[in-house]
């Protein structure tokens, strides 16, 4: 009896692999062995990498708004403490854009913080 191989999927199998490695230098994006191992790792990374996009994103924008608010003479925590006792709903993302580009507006925010804390 013949041995059966299963050419056809496992055939499907190696091209999407080799498709997916697409690019990569040396053996990496020719060898299929090399190609899934890589590629596999690259699946990895990006799972964990979004994750980290939105830490990353966060911290930028709260360096940002410290920034601005000590430009305004408060601190990052006495201004979100502000906002959450005023019930201004301002996410941190909006603040950060204001305080970068629309200083005016951010100053008026911080100048209403301040007046309710005295």
């Amino acid at each position: 009896m013949s041995r059966a191989t299963n050419n056809v999927a496992s055939h499907r199998r190696h091209k999407k692999y080799l498709k997916a490695a697409k690019g990569y230098r040396g053996t990496r994006g020719k060898l299929y062995r090399t190609a899934r191992q890589t590629v596999e790792k690259g699946w990895c990374y990006a799972y964990r990498d979004r994750k980290q996009k939105k830490r990353m994103f966060r911290r930028l924008w709260i360096t940002r708004i410290n920034a601005g608010a000590r430009a305004n003479g408060l601190t990052y925590s006495t201004l979100i403490n502000g906002l959450n006792k005023a019930q201004m709903q301002i996410n941190r993302k909006v603040l950060a854009h204001l305080a970068m580009h629309e200083q005016n507006a951010f100053t008026a925010i911080c100048t209403q913080i301040s007046s309710r804390g005295k």
